[in-house]
């Protein structure tokens, strides 16, 4: 047997917050992959400590739903996972490249296969371009459009930076949008700058967060100037000086990140090719619903 472990942040306060975390687990659960497929929060019921216990397979890969590597994926999961002899240098990581180490968790008898954040993965940056594509409803999206990929940014955690980086690097070298740049609510260059930063007509804004919330929500809608208050709601696309911005939403919320999720755990040995490619196929699907939906 086998098992899925999804562990997220959640909140006490965004009741939201942890919706994407059992949508991506419910779509894994209907391909089969695993015998078994649990979530557990920080800030939520089920705990990161009890995780392990929910689960009866003595093999489980543990996938943490997370947009970079840090403080949460390098110190609190492996403590309240109880891991015995993790330690972050196993991951050999500069910080976006972390994959994953095989540990025992001695007091429950399993074996854990200890996987990187799925938001530094390579695939992350096909969600990014699916948000694009959902927001326009337009599966071509990049012929004249711009792409900016937005993370918080903070002083605290070096590593936050670089997986929005990463992404935007990556996007920018597939050529497929005009412009793509990585901006920030509390680091240069800001997001509210985003209509001064391109030149590019329309820009699509993709939030790297897991849930939508009250960064998403509320702050970066203001600081874009979609809206002087979000609580009034704003068009998609919203004219600002010029520029028409396609605000996307928090890119955790996209289907396709359970395809992510399975590729973290088939990295790590899961045999899961099966369930990936029922993942792609079905979101494949979606889309072209909703796009049909909206003709």
């Amino acid at each position: 047997m086998q098992a899925l472990v999804i562990v997220a942040h959640g909140s006490h306060l965004n009741p939201g917050s942890s919706e994407p975390t059992f949508a991506h687990a419910d779509t894994v659960r209907a391909t089969g992959a695993f015998d078994e497929v649990r979530e557990a929060f920080w800030k939520e019921e089920p705990s990161f400590r009890e995780a392990l216990r929910t689960v009866e397979s003595e093999e489980v890969y543990v996938v943490p739903l997370f947009v970079s590597e840090g403080y949460f994926t390098e110190q609190v999961i492996p403590r309240e996972l109880r891991l015995e002899g993790w330690n972050v240098e196993e991951w050999n990581s500069d910080g976006t490249d972390a994959e994953h180490v095989t540990l025992d968790a001695a007091d429950v008898e399993k074996t854990v296969h200890y996987c990187g954040p799925v938001g530094t993965h390579d695939s992350m940056g096909d969600v990014i371009v699916e948000r694009a594509k959902s927001v326009t409803g337009d599966p071509d999206v990049g012929e004249g459009f711009g792409l900016a990929v937005v993370g918080h940014g903070t002083e605290r955690n070096e590593n936050s930076a670089k997986a929005i980086h990463y992404h935007a690097d990556r996007i920018r070298e597939s050529g497929r949008f005009e412009e793509v740049k990585a901006v920030f609510m509390d680091e240069d260059p800001e997001v509210d700058d985003v209509s001064d930063l391109f030149e590019s007509d329309d820009v699509v804004v993709v939030p790297l967060f897991v849930a939508d919330g009250f960064h998403t929500q509320e702050d970066i809608p203001e600081d874009m100037g979609l809206t002087d208050d979000y609580r009034e709601g704003y068009e998609i696309p919203t004219a600002v000086e010029g520029t028409r911005i396609w605000y996307a939403g928090a890119v955790g919320t996209e289907p396709l990140v359970a395809d992510v999720i399975l590729e973290r755990a088939r990295d790590a040995g899961a045999d899961v090719a099966a369930a990936i490619e029922t993942v792609r196929e079905q979101t494949r699907e979606d889309a072209g619903d909703t796009a049909a939906a909206g003709d």
